[in-house]
């Protein structure tokens, strides 16, 4: 999967030429995407624990999922479909909203560095780091120098963290014009549902070329980690890639369970006299 979706490092980005709707290694169909889901979130849970077992005995590693995408690409559903199996224990999940004042009086990082997962475990960022160089871009939020400057900060962060036993899968939500059109009138359609709703949605929507540029270059520009493309146009493959996704990089890490530092035999039978 991460050979089908990865973006090549140092390659140009035409976002145009990916197919929001594609299912680039995908199942057959919905049911068949629905039920591979369901299979995988076992196989992730077991992985989960023994991450998250492994850091007890000093394991420093962890995974940081970062989601990026335009509005209703699906970053909050991702998050409900593709973590609901694992242990909630084992996860740190943030969503990056405009940043407070606090957060204004120091590097655009800081408030980055403070949510990263602990060892042991899984860190899903919805929304990133990455809003610095795409809103921040588009809207015009700080001088085009230290815009510019902030690809390279985020190369040498990703760096740093890589170094420090952090796996960081980043996936851009490919989602096209249509469909989100489509899923903002869903949202309108159903009372239940405007709460998600936000009119500046249709504001940013007008920007869409610009928006579709600034995350053109934050893929050339920012492959230290790699990036994926992942279609979302198709909720089921979306959350199905990003699953076998996160777990191709759990097992790549091969966690293990730690191994005792007691004597079990006399352990177990302290525990039968005990009656």
């Amino acid at each position: 999967m991460g050979r089908l979706l990865r973006v090549p490092e140092g390659a140009r980005v035409d976002l145009a030429s990916y197919d929001a709707e594609g299912t680039p290694g995908g199942p057959a169909h919905k049911a068949a995407g629905l039920e591979a889901t369901a299979r995988l979130g076992e196989r992730l849970a077991g992985l989960q624990e023994r991450l998250w077992a492994g850091a007890t005995a000093g394991d420093p590693r962890r995974i940081l999922l970062v989601l990026q995408g335009m509005d209703t690409s699906g970053k909050g559903g991702t998050v409900k479909h593709v973590i609901g199996p694992l242990n909630p224990s084992g996860c740190r999940i943030r969503s990056f909203k405009a940043p407070t004042q606090q957060e204004r009086k120091h590097s655009f990082l800081w408030r980055i560095r403070r949510a990263l997962p602990q060892p042991g475990e899984i860190g899903i960022f919805d929304r990133s780091h990455y809003e610095d160089v795409l809103i921040g871009r588009v809207r015009e939020l700080a001088p085009p120098a230290e815009i510019e400057a902030r690809y390279g900060q985020i190369n040498d962060f990703e760096k740093a963290l890589a170094d420090d036993g952090v796996t960081v899968i980043k996936c851009f939500l490919h989602i096209s014009y249509a469909q989100q059109r489509r899923r903002l009138l869903e949202r309108l359609d159903n009372p239940d549902k405007h709460w998600k709703f936000n009119p500046g949605d249709i504001d940013e929507r007008a920007l869409w070329p610009a928006y579709q540029e600034a995350y053109e270059l934050a893929l050339e520009r920012c492959s230290v980690t790699p990036w994926y493309v992942v279609p979302a146009d198709r909720k089921w493959y979306r959350n199905w890639a990003i699953s076998k996704l996160l777990l191709e990089h759990l097992e790549a890490l091969d966690p293990q369970y730690p191994k005792g530092d007691f004597d079990v035999t006399e352990c177990r039978n302290r525990l039968s006299k005990d009656r």
